[in-house]
């Protein structure tokens, strides 16, 4: 019996704010894709801002007010996956560059946590640069390197 969740947190550097008409695409699906994602199997939970339907309010550990982060959480990495690559999220992950500029490093990483636990973005954090730091592993790994609940290399 599964005891832990997949907790997951991504980062872009946008272009520009994102009342700019650069962003307008990317700002005006978020809420749709939002909605996407909690109505997708496996999904458990996602960061919001007090708006209630994306993050884009809230306090993040960057000083940089262009870097746009998201968080979630899911029963599994397949759950993840399907609702990541075969919705059209998909979309938005390839056409990223023209609302992104390229950030050094990962800008993704996922570890698990306790079912009862919601990850606060300061923890996220911590994880994104310990996967940048140390690469992937039980605690922090990325989308290509992953891990299973029991620290196990998740076999695709």
């Amino acid at each position: 019996m599964k005891n832990k969740h997949l907790a997951q947190y991504n980062i872009i550097r946008l272009k520009d704010e994102l009342d700019s008409p650069i962003i307008k695409e990317f700002k005006d699906f978020l809420a749709p894709v939002n909605l996407l994602a909690e109505e997708s199997d496996g999904f458990i939970w996602r960061l919001k801002d007090e708006s209630g339907t994306s993050a884009t309010d809230l306090e993040t550990p960057y000083e940089d007010k262009l870097i746009f982060v998201n968080m979630s959480v899911w029963k599994n990495y397949e759950s993840l996956s399907e609702y990541t690559y075969k919705t059209v999220h998909s979309y938005f992950l390839k056409s990223r560059k023209k609302w992104s500029n390229e950030i050094e490093g990962h800008k993704a990483v996922m570890w698990y946590i306790n079912k009862d636990h919601i990850p606060t973005i300061f923890e996220a954090k911590e994880k994104l640069d310990l996967l940048n730091k140390n690469g992937s592993s039980p605690i922090a790994f990325n989308m290509s390197e992953i891990y299973d609940e029991f620290g196990e290399r998740y076999k695709k």
